[in-house]
This record gives structure tokens, C-alpha cells and sequence, in this order.
């Protein structure tokens, strides 16, 4: 049995590190990949692969408090309308450079907020789209959906052209802790935006809810989370608040001082965590829960689960295309990531070019040390037997190196031929365990905290 004493004194309560949604994480990245190196990698994918798109739409109508997202708040169509033209203008300059046959495996729309966009934005941008690739067999397209932000025209486009999969922001239903986060948002909104959803031929959702919010107790995110599985998601992504104000400014408006402390947040995840149990959802990875007959469990189930930086994912596709401003692109060689100011990037598609500003091409150990910690973040174990038969590990090195890892904590973790796996009771240490098999100096990173 790991105890909360036996956690502290391995450093969860006070770490700071990454969630590592890619390897190396975005602060390693350098201005080494521009447009030329960004153009070559999308050129060289296979002829009729299946690839995954992320279309990011940083607009929001109003910007809560809580979010690190790069947003921008507007009450008017006008910069929306002109941002749209950027976006089909990217779309196309990418239609022209990608081989032949490519089809889409999955297509997310991301913000900020998506369904801010008309009904006739919309047309046009999934036009635009069609006009890029058309879906693959069995894709995926989802959208994040603000359920303030959002009636039944937009979801009849958006279910015309293609949308399978919803993902609902609710953060938390305590309407003093909203008013704090600045995120008004009341469980009958939710629960009519849930009704709509399903009645416009969507039935496939995500749900996404927050632990370690300012003022939040055991009791109110059992209220929370309890409301929440009144709606049934297919799929909840229970993430830890990051407190990251010098990254973004707006949080410096929530009391700091009412903050829960690192052990009152593990107790907050554990109080949630069982909830989800008690109902009959999957655990997937550190913070997602799926209800069996979701895509997630099975992939899970089949060794086959994924992480991106959309967080966990049944995706097997080798290469996502971000567009729009700040977007991350991933391929085989590496990473590629746009201009994150809008108007930077608006600038460069509008100049007829891609608007990569940084990014990393793949060197040395880095493929190495991304699957060990995927396999961490994923499956909680690293085989030994993958290890060697995908990058050549010997298992006799594999075996010195995971016996000096359980050494580092304190023997708590499993290891043995097949491999090193975190027991259940020490699974809170994962991005910690992860962090050790990172090469990367953190030195001046500044991350969330490990719980």
C-alpha cells in the first residue's frame, strides 16, 4: 500500500511537471522547423494514408477566468468571418501540398469556441474541408460545444456534415464556484445542450470536468460529478485545474488563497475517481473514465490507446495536420507548431505560406524516450519485449534501467522481464515516473502541478 505520507515524500505535492501530450513537451521546441521543413514532412506522407485534423477557432464570447487556452474574446462576427477566410485559405494551400489519397481518420474542431461560428461559417468550413479530404471509414469528427453557445440550426450543420462526437466544457455545476472561475454555465443549459445533441442524431459525447477549482470541496464535486452522470456521457475527461498565471494572465483573478492544497486535490480526484467507479466507467490513463462500450476502453482493452494533444485517444494515425493559429501538427519526423499570435499567422496565410514558427525534428533518443513515456501515461507499464523489438533495446539493458528507475521510488513500482508497470496505489506518481525517462533539461519550464 503506497500512503499519502510515502506520496509527499516522493514528491507529488510539490512537483511541477508536464502532461506530456507529446515528447519532447512544447517548451523544448526550437525554431529549427519553419515552413520549408513543415511542407517537406506533409509531403512525405504515404499516398492514400489516413490522417487525423485539428482545426483550432480561438474565439470565445466571453473568456473564463480558469482557462490557459490561447483565446481571444469578441462580441462581434467581424474578426470571425475574417479568421474563417484565413482557414480556408490554409485549408487549401494544404490540399495543394498533400499527396494524393489522403483520407481523414479523425477531424476535432477546437478553440476556444467552435460553435461560435454561423450555421454559414460553418457550411464553409466544413466545405473547405470536404474539398481537403474526405472521411476515411469508421473517422471520427468531434467539436467542442459550449453549451451557452450553441441551438439547433448550428447542430443540424454540424451533424449534415459529418459531427459524431460532441464534447461538452463543464468544469463543475457549483454556481459559486463558476461565478469565481467566471464560467456561468447551469446544469439545465447542460443538460438541454445533452438533449439537443442526442436529438440532432449525435449520440457519441464527451464530457470534460475540472478538480482543484478555487472553493471546491469533497462534497460539492460529488454534487458536480454526480449531476454530471445524470447525462450519461460516453466519456469523461477529468482534468486537473492548472494554475498558471504567468501563462495566462486572466487567472490571476481567481483567490489563489482558495486554492485547495496538492493533498486536498488527490482527495478530490479519488472523490470523483470512485464516482466514476461506482457507475460502471472504465479508468483510461491518469484522468479520462469511458464507459466500456466507449472507443477508449476498447482501445485500452486492445493495448492500443493513444495520447495527443487532445489528451487520450483510440487514434492510430501517424501524422495530425493542426490548423489555425498556435496549432501543433505531429508527424514521424517530429513536430511542427503555427505562429501562435493570430495575427502572425493570419499574416503568413495570407502571404500564400504555412505559418510554422517552431517545432522539433525527432533525434537521438527522443522516439525512444516518447514510447516509454506513452506506455507510462497509457498503459502504466513499459514492455520490455516492445522495447526490443521496436527500438532494439537488449532486455538485459531494459531490465538495469527499470530496476534503477524503482530504486529512484523507493521500490514501489513492478518490475520484472515482461517489464516495469506502476502498481494501482502508486499510479498518482505516473507524470513523475514519466518525467524521470525525460532527457530534457527543465531548468526555467514551468509546469502544473504533478496532481
Amino acid at each position: 500500500m503506497v500512503s499519502k505520507t510515502q506520496l509527499e515524500r516522493l514528491g507529488l505535492f510539490d512537483a511541477k511537471v508536464p502532461r506530456y501530450t507529446s515528447y519532447p513537451t512544447a517548451p523544448h521546441f526550437g525554431d529549427a522547423v519553419g515552413p520549408e521543413r513543415f511542407s517537406q514532412w506533409i509531403q512525405a506522407i504515404p499516398d492514400g494514408s489516413e490522417i487525423s485534423l485539428y482545426v483550432h477557432v480561438p474565439f470565445c464570447r466571453r473568456l473564463c477566468w480558469f482557462c490557459a487556452c490561447r483565446t481571444q474574446g469578441t462580441q462581434s462576427e467581424r474578426p470571425v468571418a475574417a479568421y474563417l477566410e484565413v482557414l480556408k485559405a490554409e485549408l487549401a494551400l494544404l490540399r495543394d501540398t498533400l499527396p494524393a489519397g489522403v483520407r481523414l481518420s479523425r477531424l476535432h474542431w477546437g478553440g476556444g469556441t467552435p460553435t461560435l461560428l454561423t450555421p454559414t461559417m460553418m457550411e464553409e468550413l466544413a466545405g473547405a474541408i470536404a474539398d481537403l479530404a474526405p472521411f476515411a471509414d469508421g473517422y471520427e469528427f468531434s467539436v467542442e460545444i459550449d453549451p451557452n453557445e450553441i441551438d439547433a440550426a448550428r447542430l443540424a450543420v454540424l451533424a449534415r456534415a459529418g459531427m459524431n462526437r460532441a464534447s461538452i466544457g463543464v468544469q463543475d455545476f457549483d454556481p459559486d464556484i463558476q461565478s469565481c472561475i467566471g464560467r456561468l454555465q447551469s446544469y439545465e443549459i447542460t443538460r438541454d445542450a445533452v438533449v439537443a445533441i442526442r436529438e440532432a442524431g449525435v449520440h457519441s459525447l464527451n464530457a470534460d470536468i475540472l478538480f482543484g477549482l478555487p472553493h471546491q470541496t469533497t462534497a460539492r464535486i460529488t454534487d458536480s460529478v454526480q449531476k454530471l452522470l445524470s447525462l450519461s456521457p460516453d466519456r469523461v475527461a477529468l482534468y486537473g485545474y492548472a494554475h498558471v498565471p504567468w501563462m495566462a494572465r486572466r487567472q490571476s483573478m481567481l483567490p489563489s488563497d482558495a486554492l485547495p492544497t496538492p493533498s486536498e486535490r488527490l482527495d478530490l480526484f479519488d472523490t470523483a475517481r470512485n464516482l466514476f467507479a461506482w457507475d460502471g466507467y472504465a479508468e483510461i490513463g491518469i484522468d479520462h473514465f469511458a464507459l466500456p462500450s466507449d472507443g477508449l476502453a476498447t482501445a485500452q482493452s486492445a493495448g492500443r490507446l493513444r495520447r495527443n494533444f487532445q489528451g487520450y485517444t483510440d487514434d492510430q494515425a501517424d501524422v495530425l495536420i493542426g490548423v489555425g493559429a498556435s496549432s501543433i501538427s505531429r508527424f514521424p519526423q517530429g513536430y511542427a507548431q503555427n505562429a501562435p499570435a493570430t495575427s502572425a499567422h493570419v499574416a503568413a496565410i495570407r502571404d500564400d505560406r504555412f505559418s510554422t514558427t517552431r517545432g522539433h525534428a525527432f533525434a537521438g533518443e527522443d522516439r525512444l524516450r516518447a514510447r516509454i513515456i506513452e506506455a507510462l501515461m497509457c498503459d502504466f507499464a513499459v514492455s520490455s519485449a516492445e522495447l526490443q523489438r521496436d527500438f532494439g533495446v537488449a532486455p538485459a539493458h531494459a531490465r538495469r534501467m527499470f530496476d534503477a528507475m524503482n530504486a529512484r521510488f523507493e521500490n514501489i513500482l513492478t518490475v520484472n522481464d515482461d517489464g516495469l508497470a506502476i502498481p494501482a496505489p502508486a499510479r498518482p506518481l505516473t507524470r513523475l515516473v514519466a518525467r524521470a525517462f525525460d532527457a530534457y533539461d527543465m531548468t526555467g519550464a514551468r509546469h502544473s502541478s504533478a496532481i
